[in-house]
C-alpha cells in the first residue's frame, strides 16, 4: 500500500505544481495558493492525476479509474491514472487536454487547452509520446504514437506531430516540420505563436509566383526564367506552350456548356 515516502514526494509535486501555475500563467499573479487549488482546472486535474496515479502504482482496483472519470467531468482535461508526470507540469486552461496510459512527461513541461497526447491503432504496448523537460505544446496540438519530444522543444498550435522531435527545436504544421524564425529558435513559453511560418504555406507562395513569372513571360514572348538551363527540347517544349486560350482549345469546347 501507499508508504510515507510516496505520500511525502506526492505532496512535494503537488507543491512544485501549484508554483508552476503562479510562475507561468499570468493571470496568477498576485493569487494565494489556496484560491489556485480550489479555481485553476489545470492544477486540479494534475492534483487528482497525482493521487490516481499513487494507487494505480500500488495496485489499489477501480479507485484511479474512477478519481480520472471525476476529475474530467470537472476540468474537462483527461489524464489515464497509469501516465506518467513529472513536477512542474503546467495545464493553461486545460479543457479539450487528453493524456494516455503510456504518455511520459518530465519535468517543468507547459500544455495549453485542446492538446493530445495520444495513440495510433490498436497495437498494445507504448504507443503515446514522451516529452521531455522544458516542452511547450500550443493550443490544439496532436501528438500521436510512440514519438519522442526532445527537450526544451516547442510544438506550434494545431501542430500535428507524428515523428521525433529534436531538442531544443520549434515545429510547426501538419505534419510538423521543424522552423526557425529570422534565423532562430523562438525563446520561451510566450513564444510569438499567431506568426510562427508556416513552411507548406511558404512553398505553396513559391509555386504560385513561379506561375505568374511564367504566364507573365508567356504574354511578353520573352524567354522564360529558368528556360536557359534546360535541354533543347524541353527549352522548345516550353517556348510552344500558349497562354489559357490555347490550353481550353487543346482541351476541347468550354465544360461550362452554351
Amino acid at each position: 500500500m501507499l508508504g510515507e515516502g510516496v505520500i511525502r514526494a506526492t505532496a512535494a509535486e503537488i507543491r512544485r505544481d501549484v508554483g508552476a501555475a503562479r510562475t507561468r500563467d499570468p493571470a496568477a499573479a498576485g493569487v494565494g495558493w489556496l484560491e489556485i487549488l480550489l479555481t485553476w482546472p489545470g492544477v486540479q486535474a494534475l492534483l487528482a492525476h497525482r493521487v490516481a496515479h499513487a494507487l494505480h502504482g500500488a495496485n489499489v482496483p477501480l479507485l484511479p479509474r474512477l478519481i480520472a472519470l471525476v476529475s474530467r467531468a470537472i476540468t474537462g482535461i483527461e489524464i489515464h491514472p497509469a501516465a506518467d508526470i513529472g513536477a512542474g507540469l503546467f495545464i493553461d486552461h486545460g479543457m479539450g487536454v487528453v493524456i494516455g496510459e503510456t504518455a511520459a512527461i518530465g519535468a517543468d513541461v507547459t500544455i495549453y487547452q485542446g492538446v493530445t497526447l495520444g495513440g495510433t491503432g490498436f497495437a498494445c504496448g507504448k504507443r503515446h509520446p514522451t516529452v521531455q523537460d522544458n516542452v511547450t505544446i500550443g493550443s490544439g496540438a496532436k501528438l500521436l504514437g510512440p514519438i519522442v519530444v526532445g527537450h526544451g522543444s516547442k510544438i506550434g498550435a494545431n501542430t500535428v506531430v507524428i515523428h521525433d522531435v529534436p531538442a531544443n527545436s520549434t515545429v510547426v504544421g501538419n505534419p510538423g516540420h521543424p522552423v526557425r524564425v529570422e534565423g532562430r529558435r523562438p525563446e520561451g513559453p510566450d513564444a510569438d505563436w499567431v506568426h510562427l511560418p508556416d513552411p507548406i504555406a511558404d512553398a505553396i507562395k513559391g509555386l504560385a509566383r513561379r506561375l505568374e513569372l511564367l504566364e507573365q513571360a508567356q504574354r511578353d514572348g520573352g524567354e522564360v526564367p529558368g528556360q536557359a538551363g534546360l535541354s533543347n527540347g524541353a527549352a522548345g517544349h516550353v517556348s510552344r506552350l500558349g497562354g489559357p486560350a490555347d490550353v481550353d482549345r487543346a482541351i476541347g469546347p468550354n465544360p461550362a456548356g452554351g
